[in-house]
């Protein structure tokens, strides 16, 4: 079963380390350029992803498992916060801190638990089993975004390979 809560905590596991490493390794212009004009860099991903981290994921486990019946939707556009203080491999740290304070969390979470539910404002009864197969797709998803703004860097020089990358280049070259 791809759901148990061991699966689910090692997907959540090497996002961290992955993160840190592109935040020590990329150049800022880089990780900082966003794949087209209003989506986001791969910066702004992690920054989603720390504030998912931090706000939305640990609050939402703990209303699972304290018997709480709903919580709220989290909008970024509304509810996200200014990291642009902080240098990347700053946020990258701050993000492995967070992370592994919720895998000790998750620590907490048995089988039986899976099938708790509780009310999200938008879409209605969630087990926690969705709720963090969700967390798990919502990490990848903005993974995969980040690299596709990553490699926008590296298409044009590409030469003739470049055509290879047509799905993901946003030149539409």
């Amino acid at each position: 079963m791809l759901n148990t809560i061991e699966t689910l905590k090692g997907m959540l596991s090497p996002l961290p380390a992955y993160w840190n490493s592109l935040a020590e390794s990329v150049p800022g212009e880089i990780i900082r350029r966003p794949a087209a004009l209003g989506e986001w860099s791969a910066l702004q991903c992690l920054y989603h992803l720390l504030d998912a981290e931090r706000l939305v994921f640990p609050a939402r486990v703990r209303i699972f498992l304290s018997g709480g019946d709903a919580f709220p939707a989290f909008n970024p556009d509304e509810e996200g916060t200014d990291y642009s203080r902080m240098s990347p491999v700053e946020v990258a740290r701050e993000f492995a801190r967070h992370r592994g304070d919720n895998l000790r969390l998750l620590e907490q979470v048995q089988p039986q638990h899976m099938a708790l539910e509780a009310r999200h404002a938008e879409l209605g009864m969630v087990t926690l089993a969705q709720m963090l197969n969700e967390w798990v797709a919502h990490d990848l998803n903005h993974t995969i975004q980040a690299e596709r703004a990553l490699m926008q860097a590296f298409l044009p020089g590409s030469g003739p390979w470049r055509h290879y990358f047509k799905d993901h280049d946003m030149d539409g070259t």
